[in-house]
């Protein structure tokens, strides 16, 4: 009788294996579609365009007074001469920092702007995967993934954008920082 329940149990258990569910989807043709990316993407570009006109302030402002130093450094005292190379060096110290600072700040922008855009995207797709039975919804977009036989799996790229309320003819934008 045990041996009966074991082989049962053998023949059962590959088949709900066979009786689960697969989806997958493309975050790339959802995400740049999606209002809310739109949004960020104008934001980051308006506050990139900020930081650049700062550093093209001081960078200006750097030359200007680089040349006049250039002009004037044989007519000065040495005394004023090391002041003035030491201002300078401050600030193209001070230049190069701000480069920096800014950029790490545009990249906590972007991760900030991006991270409620993601978790509803989430949200979607564990919503159609509960709703549509998937045991399992891979996005074909990661790269972590060996591999997928699409004739096994269902693409719910279209659900997940129905989901989402965006249009199923919309055209991704530039999808250029989109990946996560």
């Amino acid at each position: 009788m045990l041996k009966k329940i074991a082989f049962l149990l053998l023949l059962i258990a590959p088949m709900s294996v066979f009786a689960q569910k697969f989806g997958q989807f493309k975050s790339m043709d959802i995400i740049p579609v999606m209002p809310e990316y739109t949004k960020a993407q104008t934001d980051i570009e308006t506050l990139r365009k900020q930081y650049e006109d700062e550093i093209k302030r001081t960078s200006d402002e750097f030359n200007k007074k680089f040349a006049e130093y250039q002009q004037e450094q044989s007519k000065l005292p040495q005394n004023i001469q090391e002041r003035r190379q030491k201002e300078l060096q401050e600030m193209q110290e001070k230049g190069m920092q701000y480069q920096q600072e800014a950029q790490q700040q545009l990249q906590q922008a972007y991760a900030e702007m991006m991270e409620p855009i993601y978790k509803k995207l989430e949200d979607a797709v564990k919503s159609v995967g509960t709703a549509g039975g998937y045991t399992m919804v891979f996005d074909l977009n990661r790269t972590d993934i060996p591999y997928i036989d699409a004739n096994a799996v269902k693409d719910v790229t279209n659900d997940i954008k129905t989901k989402l309320g965006i249009s199923l003819t919309a055209v991704p934008a530039s999808p250029a920082g989109a990946a996560r």
